[in-house]
């Protein structure tokens, strides 16, 4: 049995997420994981790993991928806590892409919940507007949000 406390055993995967040894001590083998969004498939074009996943193996793939994608500059836990087997860690993290050498720092928002010493469920947030913008390589993204407001382009 793990001995961390349900906050030190997510703070220990969010640590170590690409060791494998780390992945299998403290990950269910069939723990779910959603990565930014349960299912978007147009945002999924851009960050493959996001949306709704089922396994241990999909965080370690996830933060492989992310580590590919993006050179992770810092991780800055603002906050951790939890009560009974549930987990909440804040944390800033500042990203580069490798691809375009953009650089952008976004708040992140990790729910997890623990189990007898193992993470069952995580849900990780972050800035996905901003992350994503460092893989734009072109062109313009045209909105409308405001009711009584014209368009923007970015």
């Amino acid at each position: 049995m793990n001995a961390l406390t349900p906050t030190e055993t997510v703070l220990a995967v969010l640590r170590n997420a690409t060791d494998p040894a780390t992945i299998a001590a403290l990950v269910e083998p069939d723990a779910t994981y959603v990565s930014l969004n349960y299912d978007n498939p147009e945002l999924s074009r851009i960050m493959p790993w996001c949306g709704t996943h089922a396994g241990s193996q999909s965080i370690l793939a996830t933060f492989v991928d992310v580590n590919r994608h993006w050179g992770i500059l810092a991780f800055d836990v603002l906050e951790a806590f939890g009560t009974d087997e549930r987990v909440a860690v804040f944390a800033r993290c500042t990203f580069r892409s490798r691809v375009m050498d953009k650089r952008i720092t976004s708040p992140v928002a990790v729910l997890a919940k623990v189990r007898d010493g193992k993470v069952t469920h995580m849900q990780f947030m972050e800035n996905t507007f901003g992350t994503a913008s460092t893989f734009r390589s072109g062109g313009s993204w045209t909105f409308r949000a405001d009711p009584e407001g014209t368009e923007v382009t970015i």
